[in-house]
């Protein structure tokens, strides 16, 4: 068995989550706050802290290829 972290409250095949806050504990506070995702979980992944001052693509996601 894979001891990945499961994220969020249902079952799930993907589940990502794109945070827009000024600390990663405020991320997590937000995520807490909608009771859908599992923050204890979360909390063993190490973000990707993308900075503000230029543009950027943040996401990009293609299923079914």
């Amino acid at each position: 068995m894979l001891d990945e972290p499961h994220i969020h409250k249902d079952n799930y095949l993907q589940a990502d989550v794109t945070v827009l806050a000024p600390s990663r504990e405020e991320a997590l506070a937000l995520l807490a706050r909608t009771g859908d995702w599992n923050v204890e979980e979360l909390q063993r992944l190490v973000p990707e802290i993308i900075p503000l001052d230029a543009p950027r693509i943040v996401i990009s996601h293609v299923d079914g290829r």
